[in-house]
């Protein structure tokens, strides 16, 4: 009887086809598109704010700043540039393995950069910089935070120590310069950032892609720009999940990186 009705109607089986066809084709271009172009990833200190806020998951597109290839010259590719807000691994390894960290370009390939009062200096010009957080007044002055790098990195002790090692030879008078194939990056909450002062440069190879906009954000708990234990991130899971509806920051939804 089944085999008489579908004889009966050719076109409802087609239609059914059409549809799995249809639904598997949606599947295959988001899992392309998931795997290889974009990737999600959560913010969990202020280094960045008031860019990017504790809470912030962001989804970040890995292709337009990732080296151009012959096979795939339809996709808009361009080099990194000053400003631009990147997702990139950590220079130095912790813990067997590299941690994603967000930060902004200040200074690209060939540029000289130091810091005077908190101020960037680019090339030998006072950089005037909109985004950046204000001085967080309760915190003590830091020289070589405020006035990098006219203070020996010894005085530091999150300073890595290769860095620490290395930076005398990146120094060209009150300068430092930055070397072919590397980029200097920066926390916009310049006081409350563990970034390029601290472990140096960023390879380009380290470059992961550039964050285009928050897809969601709720208020969490900050933690520090180190890599959480499993305790920490089940922690973070659990108040996520109990505390959607109220502690979600409906504000910042879609809300584009800049």
């Amino acid at each position: 009887m089944a085999e008489r009705q579908a004889a009966k109607n050719p076109r409802a089986s087609e239609s059914g086809l059409s549809f799995i066809a249809s639904y598997l084709t949606i599947a295959a271009v988001w899992l392309f598109a998931i795997t290889y172009i974009f990737q999600n990833f959560f913010i969990p200190s202020s280094s960045m704010a008031s860019t990017l806020l504790v809470g912030d998951h962001v989804l970040a597109d890995r292709e337009m700043l990732a080296p151009a290839t012959k096979g795939a010259s339809f996709l808009p590719y361009r080099e990194v540039k000053r400003g631009d807000v990147i997702v990139f691994y950590k220079p130095l390894e912790e813990n067997g393995s590299h941690m994603n960290l967000v930060k902004r370009v200040i200074a690209i390939p060939g540029d000289r950069i130091h810091l005077r009062n908190g101020v960037v200096f680019l090339n030998g010009v006072a950089q005037s910089e909109a985004y950046v957080a204000k001085p967080d007044q309760s915190r003590p002055y830091d020289a070589y935070v405020n006035d990098f790098p006219s203070v020996a990195p010894d005085s530091e002790p999150e300073v890595s120590a290769q860095w620490s090692l290395a930076i005398p030879s990146a120094i060209e008078g009150e300068d430092i310069v930055v070397p072919p194939g590397k980029y200097f990056a920066m926390g916009d909450n310049r006081t409350n950032s563990i970034d390029s002062r601290y472990w140096g440069f960023v390879p380009r190879e380290n470059i992961i892609g550039r964050p285009l906009l928050v897809y969601w954000s709720i208020n969490v708990p900050e933690v520090s720009d180190t890599d959480p234990s499993l305790a920490t991130q089940a922690q973070s899971t659990v108040h996520e999940f109990l505390h959607f509806f109220s502690d979600t920051r409906w504000s910042r939804t879609l809300h584009r990186i800049q």
